[in-house]
């Protein structure tokens, strides 16, 4: 959003001084020589108001960033990172893959994870894939030399993770990975190949790890394929042998009416990832989400460790749910859905909305199965809130001080509820509080 803008909405001084000038027509010289220089001084002026608007707005400079020479790449992919202003050393990191078609730009401004990067803090890794690697721009999941530890595609996004950890002082113990269609795929590679890396992650829409190349990637999609539980953990244990610390939790996000990647590879994720648990494919609980959404919890050792969530009706894409509420995110286009805000509800599950350990199996309402941050509550009007340093204005619009959210005009009418959620950072919760 640019604050720049006209120093009088829709009008421009120059012309403005010139009618003021047309209308002293038949006054004396002196009268128009004054009317001349009035409307230069409130153009002037106005210029002048603007201008201090702008350099009283508390600065955001946040934006999605390239990075390059990030590794030795061999799967010659490109890295992309949104690091919101003012984030220190320790913070968590969000591996997000975007699926076929699509570009890092359009994840990063359709998904809804950069709204939760500003409100949890927290780094988001944006992998892009090359064309010339893919002509239609998916991840090699189904690719034998991309999908195994330490080499192809799999290697060059573990060493963008090296490199957010290294450059920006990343807590290793706290990064996720998430992904839609083939970059769903591809967070199950992630997963699979590098336990000892990922604390968690959730496969939007994806394909269980292993079920291609070694059968075909149209099967894996269009008709899903059958396995034991236990043999499709066996290629989670085979993707990193010998490897005896704790698996990753698991989210997995399916539309009931997906027929790109049909819904049966949300059951064979999940019996995949139940089975390297160790853990029954029978729910401990169930319970819903908005947009006739169910929710099924398989825990271990009093936490949710695989959880799915099938979108009734929904058909292939990332769930978004654009709004201004906390649970509301993203954009929806082409594989944005409006139906559920995904990645709150992953947040929540990673464990970042709370900035401790994993969630549990959720217990509240189905409108609102998790708590909102925490932090104080102040409702009050659009002035009210600036005058308390809570909000800021630019020219006649009022924006929540920190996130920067837009608030609507600056009057005493309308009103908002903000919700502190750090120093000197407020996000909107109406409704909430």
């Amino acid at each position: 959003m640019s604050y720049v803008r006209d120093p009088v909405p829709g009008i421009d001084p120059a012309l403005a001084a010139d009618a003021l000038v047309a209308g002293a027509a038949v006054r004396t010289p002196g009268a128009r020589l004054l009317a001349r220089l009035a409307a230069l001084a409130a153009a002037l002026l106005a210029t002048v108001l603007a201008v201090l608007a702008v350099a009283v707005r508390p600065a955001s400079a946040a934006t999605l960033t390239q990075v390059t020479n990030f590794g030795s790449n061999p799967g010659n992919l490109n890295m992309y990172v949104y690091r919101p202003d003012g984030l220190g050393s320790g913070a968590p990191v969000v591996v997000a893959m975007h699926g076929c078609s699509q570009n890092a730009n359009a994840y990063y401004t359709n998904s809804g994870w950069p709204k939760y990067a500003d409100l949890y803090r927290f780094i988001v890794v944006f992998p892009e894939q090359k064309t010339a690697n893919n002509s239609t721009a998916c991840f090699n999941w189904f690719t034998a030399g991309d999908v195994a530890r330490g080499q192809g595609e799999a290697l060059s996004v573990k060493q963008m993770v090296d490199y957010v950890q290294n450059t920006y002082g990343a807590d290793p113990s706290r990064t996720f990975v998430t992904g839609l269609s083939a970059g769903g795929a591809f967070a199950a590679v992630m997963l699979a190949t590098y336990p000892d890396v990922f604390e968690a992650g959730s496969i939007v829409a994806g394909i269980p790890y292993g079920c291609a190349p070694a059968t075909s990637p149209y099967i894996c999609m269009f008709t899903g394929v059958s396995k034991t539980p236990a043999q499709w953990g066996n290629l989670v244990r085979n993707a990193f042998p010998g490897y005896s610390g704790p698996y990753p939790r698991v989210s997995i996000w399916h539309g009931t009416s997906d027929t790109v990647v049909v819904p049966a590879n949300a059951n064979a994720s999940r019996d995949q990832w139940t089975n390297v648990w160790g853990i029954s494919t029978t729910p401990t609980s169930t319970s819903t989400l908005p947009a006739n959404t169910t929710v099924e919890n398989y825990d271990s050792g009093g936490q949710t460790v695989v959880r799915v969530q099938r979108v009734g009706g929904m058909g292939h894409g990332t769930p978004v749910d654009p709004g201004s509420a906390t649970n509301q995110c993203g954009a929806t286009g082409a594989y944005f859905l409006d139906t559920v805000c995904s990645a709150y509800y992953d947040a929540q599950f990673f464990g970042l909305g709370s900035g401790s350990g994993p969630t549990s199996s959720p217990t509240a309402s189905p409108t609102s199965p998790t708590t909102p941050p925490s932090g104080p509550c102040f409702t009050a009007s659009n002035y009210a809130h600036t005058l308390a340093g809570r909000a800021y204005q630019v020219l006649g619009q009022t924006y929540a001080v920190g996130s920067n959210q837009p608030m609507g005009l600056w009057n005493i009418y309308v009103v908002h509820t903000l919700r502190q959620t750090g120093p000197n950072y407020y996000v909107l919760a109406d409704g909430e509080c």
